[in-house]
């Protein structure tokens, strides 16, 4: 029975081998790419035929009048389906038999001409984009059009944004609801602000919209602060690191000796392997100085008195000063009790800021900074 359940089994696997389809092939690289917007979104066939229904003005039923009386033909069902803020205007509007007839002023003809073929085919000329493209983003906001919104927006991220139009276009950003827009309009403007506060659009601004010019000034100040204090902690962060090394370099030299300089029962060698202390070449100059200096006027010497601040720094950070071989740390852990209250605050926090200069893997001699 076992030996026929096999054979049975067999059958059915070869039979349903033989009717797998065979699997589609893998997709290609292209496929699932984000098309890039283009002057045209849509097959050529298809754009020459919406584009030759607008411009011969078939069985049209729409006279749109533009500035200077021009007149556009156009279809009411089209472009009211593209446009709700239309389709209302055509069910207010008067009609002379089969026509109805609205307005589109404030803008340039030929501004309107390009808007109302982008409803009919989503489609535009580059050099129109680029002539029309301040009148488009403004009439795809007062006609809500979202694709011809998002069209606008995309040319000027990506190339249309200049510094001769960024303060109409930070405006109509605001006005019109572009937030994306408003942000890269706006640091367009703090980037180049020297050069646009000069310029006649400024003014223009300044005049229309006062508070406006006077939230962008402000900003530009606030900006230049917080670069000066990000510059400000950077150097600072850079500097606690250094007196990290330092302490670091200070411990190495005193305890295991660096080349021709160390603890006097160590046996130094000056061809020694490298030292892995960057500070210790500094920090071995100014021992020999310290030891051979003659200048015994309190603060007369500037490099003495920087191995004093070393060495009392190096006591305010060292774990166990019983075991130190640092020169003087259990002396200035004595005289740390006979400080103010502010000398003691500030070295409180010069120690917090050296010890935290080290984010990973603290030296076992230091202090944790928790402790600070």
């Amino acid at each position: 029975m076992v030996t026929g359940c096999l054979d049975l089994h067999q059958s059915f696997k070869s039979a349903d081998s033989s009717s797998v389809p065979i699997p589609p092939p893998l997709p290609s690289k292209s496929d699932g790419r984000k098309k890039r917007l283009g002057p045209s979104s849509v097959s050529t066939a298809t754009r020459d035929t919406w584009d030759r229904l607008f411009n011969d003005g078939y069985k049209a039923d729409v006279v749109i009048y533009t500035d200077n009386g021009s007149i556009i033909y156009a279809h009411a069902n089209i472009i009211g389906t593209a446009s709700t803020v239309i389709k209302g205007m055509l069910k207010q509007a008067k009609r002379h038999g089969k026509w109805h007839t609205i307005s589109i002023r404030g803008v340039p003809h030929d501004a309107v001409r390009v808007f109302i073929r982008f409803l009919y085919s989503s489609c535009y000329e580059k050099e129109e984009m680029n002539e029309f493209i301040m009148h488009l983003l403004l009439l795809s906001h007062a006609y809500v059009v979202p694709q011809l919104k998002r069209v606008c927006e995309w040319h000027l991220e990506h190339g249309l944004l200049t510094t001769e139009n960024v303060i109409d276009v930070f405006q109509l950003a605001l006005l019109c609801d572009f937030p994306r827009l408003s942000l890269i309009s706006h640091r367009m403007i703090m980037k180049h602000f020297k050069e646009l506060s000069a310029t006649e659009a400024w003014t223009a601004m300044k005049k229309s919209h006062p508070f406006l010019e006077k939230e962008v000034r402000d900003s530009v100040i606030i900006e230049a602060n917080m670069r000066k204090e990000r510059i400000r902690k950077r150097n600072d962060q850079r500097i606690y690191s250094q007196l990290y090394e330092a302490m670091e370099a200070l411990v190495h030299i005193c305890r295991d000796g660096c080349k021709t300089i160390g603890p006097h029962d160590k046996d130094l060698k000056p061809d020694h392997a490298p030292c892995n202390y960057e500070a210790c070449k500094g920090l071995e100059s100014l021992i020999r100085h310290f030891a051979g200096c003659k200048l015994r006027v309190p603060g007369g010497c500037v490099h003495c008195k920087r191995m004093w601040q070393l060495l009392e720094l190096h006591s305010r950070v060292c774990a166990d000063s019983d075991q130190c071989r640092v020169p003087l740390c259990r002396n200035f852990k004595e005289k740390m009790e006979k400080q103010s209250k502010k000398d003691e605050s500030r070295w409180k926090l010069l120690v917090k800021n050296v010890l935290g200069s080290k984010k990973v893997g603290g030296s076992p001699f230091f202090l944790p900074v928790t402790s600070c």
